[in-house]
């Protein structure tokens, strides 16, 4: 696994990265060699927050915690992505390394309860070309988290979202 990690507005010391490395190969198990995971390191108002982000074969995994100290919120995001993997096991086991799941590991997943089938709710509106604040505004007035919308200046499908920073987010296609 290719392990980058990065300071937000600080230095991630040394031991920390050894730490974050070690935790990480943890994961050697699921993915291959070629799987990237990227780990961002951030202090926001005394709180300690680590963010690690995996990309394999298409799907990614993502988890942020936030602690008093770095070590207990690399401990709890470590359980976080594994949860997540876990949970998915039966979907992921075409994705993930083969024998990821080998029947030694199966004693670990009473723990998690696997999702067999996901409740989906459709809805379907008109989608109205607007610019990112416009969508924003529209987001806030419904009360939503996330806002899909047509991007009146390239046509494509974008997403607004709010952060849990209290900031806005935007999801566009890559080009």
């Amino acid at each position: 696994m290719k392990i980058s990690i990065y300071g937000k507005q600080m230095t991630v010391r040394d031991s920390l990265k050894v730490l974050v490395e070690k935790k990480l190969h943890k994961f050697d198990k699921f993915f291959g060699e070629e799987t990237e995971a990227f780990v961002t390191c951030k202090v926001r108002k005394g709180v300690k927050i680590i963010e690690i982000t995996i990309n394999y074969g298409g799907a990614t995994f993502r988890s942020e915690e936030e602690s008093e100290t770095f070590i207990t919120a690399l401990d709890r995001v470590i359980e976080g992505l594994e949860r997540q993997i876990r949970k998915n096991k039966t979907r992921l086991e075409k994705t993930v390394k083969r024998d990821a799941f080998t029947v030694a590991d199966e004693g670990d997943d009473d723990e998690y309860e696997e999702e067999t089938e996901f409740r989906i709710r459709t809805k379907s509106f008109p989608f109205k070309p607007m610019n990112v604040e416009e969508a924003i505004l529209q987001m806030n007035l419904l009360g939503h988290t996330f806002f899909v919308f047509t991007d009146a200046d390239d046509g494509q499908v974008a997403v607004v979202y709010k952060r849990k920073d209290g900031d806005y987010g935007l999801i566009t296609q890559e080009k």
